[in-house]
């Protein structure tokens, strides 16, 4: 992945490393981590981390390693091996990004932050030009478009709490591409209306807001009032099977049965009020 000649490892000491300032992917505090620092614990740190000089310092920021810089420390080793990289800030980037895009588990919030952090990047280092357009951002990842590098990018607009919330998949990326386009008022807005109804926006409803805040008018009532509709999806259902509706009714054919259905149920509804009446007497 790295294409410079690399050299033998070093110790490092981790108080003198630091975490790539801007870096996208989270280090959490989870299962995997316990797991990592027992391995490290038992075995010692297997595959050294990559980092680089910092300017005008004696210290190095992580390039490739961030769990592994956090499992050693929780471990409570002083020194780490580590591959030194003398490279700029923008080329440090770039290997980041690039490093951690084939896990197999990528937050969406991850690749926003990742693709704009390599993009800005490739900016700084005359890739792109200009505006950017298809091309540049094609370059950026062998497995995203650069049309849909363009959609996650647009994630590191929204508010944290929303970001959270599409992280969790509680809100779906083409919906919450839309919702980036609103003004952070107007998302804490919608945040409150979210956590106080207990649902997330659909496509329809976040283009409705869209539309709404571009022209100023999206108002702390519009997204009340547009949030407290029923979604397609939020629709009650209620389901029958097939097999069972053909046991009382096996002449009806199959496109037949929500007709069927509906006016059995109207004769049956009119028999309760007829029996009702009748004991009332």
């Amino acid at each position: 992945m790295f294409n410079q000649n690399i050299k033998s490892p070093v110790n490092i000491p981790v108080s003198k490393i630091h975490p790539f300032e801007g870096n996208p992917y989270k280090v959490l505090d989870n299962d995997e981590m316990n797991t990592l620092i027992c391995s490290i614990q038992e075995q010692g740190i297997l595959t050294p981390i990559i980092i680089r000089p910092i300017e005008n310092t004696d210290e190095y920021e992580v390039i490739s390693g961030h769990r592994r810089l956090h499992a050693t420390v929780k471990a409570g080793l002083e020194t780490v091996p580590a591959f030194i990289y003398a490279i700029n800030r923008d080329e440090a980037a770039i290997m980041l990004v690039d490093s951690n895009l084939h896990r197999e588990h990528i937050l969406p919030s991850e690749k926003a932050f990742a693709y704009n952090l390599k993009l800005e990047a490739m900016k700084h280092q005359g890739i792109t030009c200009g505006q950017v357009g298809h091309k540049s951002r094609d370059e950026i990842s062998d497995t995203d478009s650069g049309r849909q590098i363009q959609r996650y990018i647009r994630l590191t607009y929204l508010i944290p709490e929303l970001l959270d919330l599409v992280d969790e998949e509680k809100i779906a990326l083409t919906p919450a591409v839309e919702l980036s386009y609103l003004t952070d008022e107007e998302q804490y807005a919608l945040l409150g209306v979210i956590e106080v109804e207990d649902r997330t926006p659909s496509l329809s409803q976040a283009v409705r807001f869209k539309k709404l805040s571009q022209t100023g008018k999206l108002s702390d009532e519009d997204i009340e009032t547009i949030m407290q509709e029923d979604k397609a999806n939020q629709k009650p259902m209620f389901k029958v099977s097939m097999e069972k509706l053909q046991k009382v009714a096996p002449k009806i054919k199959d496109k037949d049965f929500e007709n069927f259905v509906l006016k059995a149920c109207e004769h049956y509804y009119r028999y309760l009020l007829r029996q009702r009446d009748w004991d009332s007497r």
